[in-house]
């Protein structure tokens, strides 16, 4: 990254406003600056990682520092531009109905439509490019989720939202349903106002959480965590753990459904974001049926790609052991169990325990 000491505060403050307003016009909707400074956030991590509360996450780890200082990361950078975009979908308000059908598939909703990672970096990329434009060459990095960087502190101290007691990000005018991203550069930016907290004595989140993963305000065990179980973790998901999953075969968002700050979300405008494949209402006996080519090609350009078809199967199966009796789920699993690996198969014969128990029981 090349340095920009000439290009100081005063004569960035035109550039600033133009990043704003066609950030607006890319599809952002909310674009702050902030500094690099992240001490706080830094120890709040160190504690969280001793605790071992990242489960298998080893990445949160492995970069070490570079993580809450954005100048190791990349050398030279001075201000971080962190962008948000919403991704509701227009039925947001159904999501709740859907957890309630027990042979529905529950998605989380940042899922159900094109990957995320590709739509912001793109639009990152672009804005990069209008800064040049205007300036001339200027040292920058894009991020969004794809490298260690504290992506959530940086928004909050750029304004874009306040950290809750779920680890969420927050906006008192659009709640959580939002992504973000980030570009690292070496132009001085004055920095916006940090975002004050607004969560209260509200403890929604946590009262409501299924596998109470919130285990007291702003800290996550996510190994007790629906969205870490099912994308994350790649082994066997803990016997404590499946029922509470219910239906809930890729990621969860019960502590976004609950937070009253959320009936102030607004519908994304962002055509890339709206359900694919109408996978916000599938029946998991149709998810369950696909072979591998289908997964593939039905999650193309989807983060839910990511998980691998061994661990959609597994997902579901345990979603299926959480659905009433049905006997076309009985057959449904036992053909499975024929080629199964064995952290599949292992899934596959709880469940039909659980089937079969509730057979029993509606028989009695």
């Amino acid at each position: 990254m090349t340095a920009n000491q000439n290009k100081t505060s005063t004569a960035l403050d035109g550039v600033a406003n133009e990043i704003k307003r066609y950030g607006r016009e890319l599809g952002f909707d909310k674009i702050g600056f902030s500094d690099t400074k992240l001490a706080e956030h830094e120890a709040h991590l160190d504690r969280w990682l001793a605790a071992g509360h990242h489960g298998s996450m080893d990445y949160m780890f492995k970069h070490g520092t570079k993580r809450s200082r954005p100048a190791e990361l990349i050398e030279g950078t001075v201000s971080v531009i962190s962008a948000r975009i919403d991704y509701a979908p227009k039925n947001i308000n159904q999501s709740e109905q859907v957890l309630q059908e027990k042979q529905t598939a529950y998605i989380s909703r940042y899922a159900l439509g094109r990957d995320y990672h590709k739509v912001l970096r793109k639009k990152l990329q672009q804005l990069a490019q209008h800064i040049a434009d205007k300036i001339g060459p200027f040292g920058y990095r894009v991020f969004t989720d794809s490298a260690p960087v504290l992506e959530k502190a940086l928004a909050q101290k750029a304004g874009l939202g306040w950290i809750g007691k779920h680890s969420n990000l927050i906006d008192s005018n659009t709640g959580s349903w939002f992504f973000i991203g980030e570009i690292y550069t070496d132009l001085v930016l004055q920095a916006d106002t940090s975002s004050a907290n607004h969560c209260g004595t509200c403890q929604n989140c946590i009262d409501f959480c299924p596998t109470k993963a919130i285990i007291a305000p702003y800290q996550i065990d996510a190994r007790r965590c629906i969205s870490y179980l099912t994308i994350e973790l790649r082994d066997s998901i803990p016997i404590e753990f499946r029922q509470a999953m219910g239906n809930r075969i890729y990621g969860c968002d019960d502590c976004q459904l609950v937070c009253p700050w959320n009936k102030f979300a607004q519908r994304s405008r962002e055509d890339d974001f709206k359900p694919r494949h109408n996978l916000s209402d599938r029946k998991l006996l149709e998810l369950f049926a696909w072979d591998e080519q289908t997964f593939l090609h039905e999650t193309q350009g989807s983060a839910i790609r990511r998980i691998g078809h061994q661990c959609w199967l597994r997902n579901i199966s345990v979603a299926l052991g959480n659905a009433d009796f049905d006997r076309n789920i009985v057959v449904a699993l036992r053909k499975r169990l024929t080629d199964a690996s064995d952290m599949l198969k292992e899934h596959i014969q709880w469940a039909l325990e659980q089937q079969l128990t509730k057979q029993e029981l509606q028989n009695a």
